[in-house]
C-alpha cells in the first residue's frame, strides 16, 4: 500500500472508531439516571460503595433517608453526567476501537508478533479489570474509615464531582498498578531482568510494594492500601516464579558455547607458523651469448 493508502485507512478506521465512541457515550448518557428494571443503573452502581455506609456516616438530605450526593455549582449536575456518560462510552465501545487499532497495525507484524502481542494485550486487560474490580469491592471500607475519623463533630457530605473523581482515581490506580507484574515478565523476556538479579531481594521488593502503595492510593487508608500492596504482593511473587521457570527453560535451550567463560581458553590448538622458504641461489651464467645457459 502506498502512504496515501495507509492515510485514508486510517482515516475510515478512526472514522468508525468515532462513531462507535460517540454512540456508546449517548448510551451511557442515559444509562447514569435509566435503565431497564434488572440492571441498576450506572449512576447507582458507582454510588453503591458510598450508598453502602452506614446512615450516620453520611449526609442525608431527604427526609427518607435516601442515598443523595450533593451538587455545589448549577451545571455540575450535567457535566458529571456527561463526564461518566463519556467514560461508559469509551469502554462500552472498546472491543470496536481496540479492533480498528489492531486491524490498522497487525499487517505489518509477524506471525509470532502477532501472537505475542495479542497474548499481552489479554494479559493487561484482564490485570487492569482484575485490579479495578478490587478497588471498587475496597473502596467502602477506606470510605469508611476516612468519614469515621472526626464523626463526633461533623458529617460528612460529598459532592457527586469529588466523590467520582475519587473513585475514578482509585479504579485507575489498582488498574495500573496491577499491570507490574506483567512489566516484569516482559523486562524478563527480553533478557533485561533474570530471575538470579530479584532472586534474593523478595524482602526488599514487598517494602517497596508497600510504600508504593501507601503513597498512590488516593484516601491514604490503611485498608485500600493494605488491598493494593497485598493483591501486588502476590501477582509479583508470580512473575517472579514465571521469571524462574523461563530462565531454567532458555537455560535448557542455550547452546553450549554460549556457556563458556571469556577468559576461558580455547582447546583450539594454535597453528604454528610456518617457516620460512629458503631463497633459491642463482646459479652464474658462463656465456650470455648461450641461450641454454640463460634459461
Amino acid at each position: 500500500m502506498t502512504l496515501v493508502e495507509h492515510l485514508k485507512e486510517l482515516r475510515r478506521r478512526v472514522i468508525i472508531a468515532l462513531i462507535a465512541f460517540a454512540i456508546g457515550t449517548i448510551i451511557g448518557f442515559i444509562w447514569y439516571g435509566t435503565s431497564p428494571s434488572p440492571i441498576p443503573t450506572l449512576g447507582d452502581i458507582l454510588r453503591g460503595p458510598y450508598c453502602s455506609l452506614p446512615a450516620d456516616k453520611r449526609a442525608a438530605f431527604t427526609l427518607d433517608g435516601e442515598c443523595r450526593l450533593i451538587a455545589t455549582m448549577p451545571f455540575e449536575a450535567f457535566s458529571l453526567r456527561l463526564k461518566i456518560g463519556s467514560l461508559a462510552g469509551a469502554v462500552l465501545s472498546s472491543p470496536i476501537w481496540l479492533y480498528q487499532l489492531w486491524a490498522f497495525i497487525t499487517p505489518g507484524l509477524h506471525k509470532n508478533e502477532k501472537r505475542t502481542t495479542t497474548i499481552f494485550v489479554t494479559i493487561a486487560v484482564t490485570l487492569f479489570t482484575a485490579g479495578a474490580t478490587l478497588a471498587y469491592f475496597v473502596v467502602h471500607y477506606g470510605l469508611e474509615f476516612l468519614l469515621t475519623i472526626g464523626g463526633e463533630f461533623q458529617v460528612t457530605a460529598l459532592s457527586g464531582e469529588r466523590y467520582f473523581n475519587f473513585l475514578l482515581a482509585l479504579l485507575i490506580i489498582f488498574g495500573v498498578s496491577f499491570e507490574v507484574p506483567l512489566v516484569i515478565a516482559m523486562l524478563n523476556i527480553v533478557g533485561i531482568l533474570p530471575y538470579d538479579m530479584v532472586k534474593n531481594k523478595r524482602r526488599l521488593i514487598i517494602v517497596i510494594l508497600f510504600i508504593f502503595a501507601a503513597i498512590m492510593t488516593p484516601g491514604q487508608d490503611p485498608y485500600s492500601m493494605l488491598a493494593l500492596a497485598l493483591a501486588l504482593t502476590l501477582l509479583v511473587e508470580l512473575s517472579l516464579q514465571f521469571t524462574r521457570i523461563n530462565d531454567k527453560r532458555r537455560g535448557r535451550n542455550r547452546p553450549d558455547w554460549l556457556n563458556t567463560d571469556d577468559e576461558h581458553a580455547s582447546p583450539l590448538t594454535t597453528p604454528t607458523k610456518p617457516p620460512n622458504p629458503q631463497p633459491t641461489q642463482k646459479q652464474p651464467i658462463n656465456n650470455p651469448t648461450n641461450f641454454d645457459d640463460i634459461i
